[in-house]
């Protein structure tokens, strides 16, 4: 099997960490090597998003509000999303590894619209390595706020139902956008159960001839 980059998207509560977990563990009981990864990651820039998106880190309001607070975000986004693929992706891909990331630039593409336009998203995003396939779990936003209040305590800036059903909405569109452009995008239902879920994300990868 040749090294195949994947990532897995959706709002939160959708399920790709589980699924990212589910993916790897997939892929490695075929015989083939695969790394798991995240973003935001745990680097310099990733964590200072980490704490800024929890409240335990808070930047200044800029003049321009909510818009020029998005701004900011997608800049620390793109910044720790080149770390990762400078410093972890690529290496591991040249190593002859999948790699299956929880979040790429998808993510940034539908949050940080919620402030900012698309084109420059796109822009800032533009030396990343495109996936070799994206899967989109996509969810109600209701169904993920139940699970994030069973699953964690307290919310991040964009965990509210106004926000997260901008954000599926987001991500719908500029799905079709990047599929426009020729990107390999596959909605998945993330209501599922957890196992109907991860059999649909590999049969799409069979479906598309990376694993047998």
């Amino acid at each position: 099997m040749d090294a195949r980059f994947i990532a897995l998207e959706g709002i939160d509560g959708s399920g790709t960490t589980t699924q990212t977990v589910r993916l790897r563990e997939a892929i490695t009981a075929r015989g083939a090597r695969c790394v798991g990864t995240f973003e935001p990651t745990r680097g310099p820039v990733g964590s200072i998003i980490r704490l800024a998106l929890n409240g335990r880190l808070l930047f200044s309001p800029p003049p321009s509000g909510a818009a020029g607070e998005e701004s900011l975000y997608a800049l620390l986004f793109a910044a720790d999303r080149l770390d990762h693929l400078f410093n972890e992706i690529e290496p591991a891909l040249h190593a002859g590894s999948f790699v299956v990331t929880d979040r790429y630039y998808l993510s940034s593409f539908a949050y940080q619209s919620l402030g900012c336009d698309l084109a420059w998203l796109r822009q800032l995003n533009s030396r990343c390595r495109r996936p070799d396939a994206t899967f989109l779990l996509d969810a109600d936003p209701r169904v993920c706020l139940d699970r994030i209040e069973h699953d964690r305590h307290g919310r991040d800036r964009y965990e509210d139902l106004k926000k997260l059903q901008a954000i599926r909405d987001n991500y719908l569109r500029i799905a079709d956008v990047l599929r426009a452009d020729g990107e390999e995008i596959v909605v998945v239902d993330g209501t599922h159960p957890i196992d109907r879920v991860h059999a649909e994300i590999v049969a799409g990868l069979k479906a598309l001839h990376f694993i047998p």
